[in-house]
């Protein structure tokens, strides 16, 4: 890799997943639907969150 790089002639442009990145959020939830969905996404082998987005995306569907 170069030391330096002339950025100066490069255009910019739009991110194109910016559509379907996720916003964070901030919820309450309770302790015993965490630990399920905890427990769940280790069975599984996923993150806990990703989980409960699936979840949630499958009741709005």
């Amino acid at each position: 890799m170069k030391d330096e790089y002339d950025l100066s002639k490069m255009k910019s442009r739009k991110n194109p997943y910016a559509s379907k990145l996720k916003k964070s959020v901030t919820m309450r939830l309770s302790e015993d639907v965490i630990d399920y969905f905890k427990e769940m996404a280790e069975e599984k082998g996923i993150p806990y969150q990703s989980l409960i987005n699936l979840y949630l995306r499958d009741c709005v569907a």
